[in-house]
């Protein structure tokens, strides 16, 4: 790039990013001020981001409503919602937005040169010239607003972010977190919560939304990032002619203020809800919280990540080690938040008392002073050093742009000073730094300061309320109606009126003319070919191998499999807990902290899963394969020592270790109760199908509702139970860990394999031999429509069924429905018109199906959405051009860029799968060349899934108790 051809910007630093493989320019637009960021390199997934500082004045949610409410429509794009056009019509391989605690971020990414080119140009004018100022209607739908169907009805609040939000605060680890970073910071704006109170939002008005718009949404206060492959000179020339130019710079007081340290530390405490028959004991949230420098210091920002992996994070930490011996909390979590200004490094101990507050302390503090004046463990942190150095060299951040990863990772200094863009983003000279300080008092010296010395600091309680949601539910509604009677029937009936005349713009049809103007591809931009399939059967040592040739920059990636398809139904649930203890207990030669630190030293990490393959040509006999996978990666001289830790591990657990048994019990339990709070939509579907899906059975009973009833349950009887449970442990890993039962998956390139017969026979030798009893496993489905009541304000509400059971074939063009009803019919009723945050729907080959909604205001109504689906297919239709942007974006979700660790795990699960070249050849025809007659033909399945009416409900035990005819059992989480 010829930076002098530019003369609309001036340059302000060049350099060579050699961690990353790539260039970093950082310009600023003369006229404007806009900042820009660019780094190129050969990445042909190309990433576009406009950001601003974005700092909340008060806890409206103002920043959040406002990254929904650009993105539903502009002045060249000026449809009601251009953002689910592009995810309908875009080959994007990453579209959304973000809020931060000060800022807000707009990401794009595509492969594809003229869709990204069409991404940049809705994005910069959804964010420049949004229709928020000729439509209220934006801010009541994304905000908030009063809704009142009739003046018999209740007076109600919604909207989108209104209840995104409800659902948010119903997270107990959500509420600590926002405390925390309130408490430290009261004199900054992150005292505030950009996403919004829930009991705040209401106090927005929508005069203060727009001048919140002019304040910040200005290139002056923009940050302009470009990444990838790509014309940079063509992408500046057109930001510029096209936005920039327009504009004069202004200064925009968005500064991220410092907070003062404390003269002490400060204590907090805050009330959390938990369902009203749910016990008080044992669900206090204890933490110590202190604020490390800030994000500008180079070393120190990685140096913490280093620390928190070894004081807290890695299993058999000193910190997470002695609180769990003082018996204070039963799952010890931590974090070290560097995308702030000032990071905060947290200890947190969950399922404990308020009474521990103090032995909390005075145990975490004692811990970091020996630590101080014995020094810390020295493999401890070059096991930390290793393990962040190598995701850092390796960059897979799985399905999301390595590109988006680095955008974000600048943005934790580029923020807070203009000037300082790559210093997290080239770190291979801090790594070298922090590897010579392992040797020296460095890190001892670190914890003196930041951690005991610092009075900067808090100690945050946050205490269990029983029945919190519903006496604030309660008030609430008592305040709302209140007001209701204080109007007259004037003011009523105009409330009833905004009520409809809200809906009726949520119902009008976009305009023909202003659809057409949103870009999209033509099917012939897509390639018919799908990608290769890279599986070479293998035998080495007597062992199936498939081998994935694949150039993986000298890595190899090893999955060693055991089949685990006849464990028997009643020990299904130990096979979970299994799965989630080898690894992080005891060994012959290790204790589980020495263990966890040799594997991180030598490797890029090694773990288990239970994974579970259906045999798609065997689906009306419910063919399906279970396995026991211990996955490793590492650099391909040290694969010898991954195979000898996955032979320690399976073989040397110390199954008979009951302390540290039920230690991992109470984690697991905790760790399981979090994930249904936060993925309540996925835990709801899982379940809703396991009532007819032998291999959805089997995944809920190792991993769903199931499986943590039996945690919770041995948790709760220990005493009675360990001694059964350390021998169905023990039985299990002697009857699956057998040479005869192994298969390996091994993604490299051909060098990749040298000495790989050496060290499977030697893998094999450490593995059981002795006879085990075969057992059958038959799985016993039953419907159940369960409701499970929690503390929430919102709901996960799913409907599930098999098509195929009921004699209805599968079809590629199920791919494109999935599309449309998620972004179009469903998003329309559940999200738009419902008030909820999402909706989703997945059709596989197995003849499963689901709908399910996601933090959803609502329970009833989305059952009822449901059911028009099959009137709305039978009545489809649409234009050619509509057509041709749903299987666009139906191709954008298949045709996702991979890494090489993702190609290979694709192939392997095709294989496993026995899905054959041909069948996905001929999905993609189906995708590519169907017209709206195939999705008409697509009712059937739908109305096969709803006739099964296999409901599973997770959400506020209000609602579920008003709803409780849809229920055959309602239960507790």
């Amino acid at each position: 790039m010829n930076i002098n051809h530019l003369q609309a910007y001036e340059l302000q630093k060049e350099e060579n990013l050699p961690g990353i493989q790539a260039k970093g320019y950082l310009l600023r637009h003369k006229k404007s001020g806009a900042r820009v960021l660019l780094v190129e390199n050969d990445d042909e997934n190309k990433v576009f981001s406009i950001g601003f500082r974005t700092p909340p004045s008060d806890s409206t949610g103002v920043p959040h409503i406002m990254e929904h409410s650009v993105l539903c429509g502009s002045k060249n794009f000026p449809a009601k919602d251009p953002f689910v056009e592009l995810v309908k019509g875009s080959l994007n391989t990453f579209l959304n937005a973000m809020t931060y605690p000060d800022k807000t971020v707009y990401p794009v990414a595509s492969c594809n040169d003229k869709d990204f080119q069409n991404l940049m140009h809705v994005y910069m004018d959804a964010v420049l010239h949004p229709n928020i100022y000729q439509h209220e209607e934006i801010f009541r739908q994304e905000g908030w607003s009063y809704k009142l169907d009739s003046l018999d009805d209740k007076l109600e609040y919604n909207g989108v972010v209104y209840n995104e939000m409800k659902g948010a605060f119903s997270s107990p680890e959500g509420v600590l977190d926002r405390v925390v970073l309130n408490t430290l910071f009261p004199d900054t704006s992150y005292a505030n919560e950009s996403g919004g109170d829930p009991e705040v939002i209401p106090e927005l008005t929508y005069e203060q939304f727009l001048d919140f718009h002019q304040k910040y949404y200005h290139p002056s206060n923009s940050y302009i990032y470009l990444y990838g492959d790509m014309d940079m000179e063509e992408k500046l020339k057109w930001l510029d002619l096209e936005y920039l130019s327009d504009y004069e710079e202004i200064q925009v007081d968005s500064k991220i203020k410092y907070q003062d340290p404390f003269t002490e530390v400060v204590e907090k405490e805050i009330a959390y809800s938990i369902a009203s028959d749910e016990s008080e004991s044992e669900n206090t949230y204890l933490s110590y919280n202190k604020v490390i420098g800030t994000s500008l210091d180079r070393e120190l920002y990685l140096a913490f990540q280093i620390l928190d992996y070894a004081l807290l994070s890695a299993p058999g930490a000193p910190l997470k080690k002695a609180l769990t011996d003082a018996g204070i909390g039963k799952d010890i979590m931590g974090s070290y938040d560097n995308g702030i200004y000032q990071p905060i490094f947290s200890v947190i101990a969950k399922n404990a008392e308020k009474s521990q507050k103090d032995i909390f302390v005075e145990t975490v503090e004692d811990v970091l002073r020996t630590l101080v004046t014995d020094g810390i463990d020295k493999k401890a942190l070059e096991a930390g050093i290793n393990y962040h150095e190598f995701r850092y060299r390796e960059a897979d951040f799985g399905n999301y742009p390595k590109g988006l990863m680095y955008g974000l990772q600048m943005m934790d200094s580029w923020l807070y000073d203009d000037e300082k863009p790559f210093i997290h983003i080239e770190a291979l000279d801090t790594f070298e730094f922090l590897k010579k300080q392992v040797q020296t008092d460095y890190y001892e010296q670190l914890i003196q300061r930041y951690l005991l010395d610092n009075t900067h600091g808090a100690i945050v309680v946050v205490k269990p309320e029983r029945g919190r949601t519903a006496r604030m539910e309660k008030e609430l509604e008592e305040a709302l109606q209140a007001y209701k009677m204080s109007l007259s029937k004037e003011e009523q009936e105009r409330l009833v009126e905004r009520t409809k005349a809200l809906e009726a713009y949520q119902s009008e049809p976009d305009a023909e003319e202003d659809l057409e103007r949103i870009p999209i591809l033509k099917r012939e931009d897509i390639s018919g070919e799908i990608a290769p399939i890279i599986n070479e059967e293998l035998t080495i040592a007597g062992v199936p191998v498939v081998f994935h040739e694949i150039e993986t920059n000298g890595i190899g990636y090893m999955d060693v499999m055991f089949d685990a398809s006849d464990v028997a139904e009643e020990e299904l649930p130990y096979l979970g807990i299994l799965q989630s203890v080898l690894g992080i207990i005891d060994t012959t030669h290790y204790e589980y902290g020495e263990l966890f630190n040799e594997i991180n030293v030598h490797t890029g990490g090694i773990g288990t899963s239970l994974e579970l393959y259906n045999d798609v040509t065997n689906v009306k006999e419910k063919v399906f394969r279970s396995t026991f996978e211990v996955k490793a990666k590492a650099l391909y001289q040290k694969l010898p020592m991954a195979f000898e830790m996955i032979g320690e591990i399976l073989a040397e657990s110390k199954l008979e270790d009951t302390k540290r048994m039920k230690e991992i019990l109470a984690m697991l339990k905790s760790r399981l109760l979090m994930k249904f709070q936060s993925s309540g939509h996925t835990t709801a579907a899982l379940r809703a199908m396991s009532y007819a899906s032998p291999s959805a059975k089997l995944k809920d009973m190792t991993s769903g509702i199931e499986f943590y009833e039996k945690v919770a349950y041995l948790e709760e009887h220990f005493e009675e139970e360990k001694a059964r449970l350390t021998e169905i442990l023990t039985n299990l890993t002697k009857k699956l860990f057998r040479s005869d039962r192994m298969m390996i998956s091994f993604t490299a390139s051909k060098a990749g394999l040298s000495g790989m017969e050496t060290m499977i026979e030697g893998l094999k030798k450490r593995l059981f031999e002795e006879e085990t009893k075969e057992t059958p496993c038959i799985l016993h489905c039953e419907k159940k429509n369960e409701g499970f009541k929690t503390a929430s304000k919102v709901q996960y509400v799913a409907r599930a069924g098999n098509f195929i059971d009921q004699g209805v074939p599968y079809h590629g063009a199920l791919q494109i429905l999935k599309v449309i009803l998620s972004y179009d019919y469903l998003w329309q009723n559940v999200r738009v018109i419902g008030g909820a945050y999402g909706c989703m729907t997945n059709f596989n080959r197995i003849g499963e199906g689901y709908f399910v909604s996601y933090r959803d205001p609502n329970l009833k109504r989305t059952m009822d959405v449901y059911e028009g689906v099959v009137d709305y297919l039978e009545n489809f239709t649409v234009t050619d051009r509509d057509m041709t942007k749903y299987i666009i974006g139906t191709m954008s979700n298949i045709d996702q860029p991979m890494t090489p660790a993702i190609k290979g795990e694709r192939s392997m699960n095709l294989y496993m799968n026995r899905v054959s070249e041909e069948m996905i050849q001929t999905e993609r025809c189906q995708i590519l060349e169907a017209q709206q007659e195939d999705i008409r033909k697509l009712a059937p399945v739908v109305e096969a899934v709803l006739r099964a009416d296999q409901i599973c409900v997770i959400g506020g035990e209000e609602k579920i108790e008003e709803d409780r005819e849809l229920f055959q059992n309602i239960t507790n989480f």
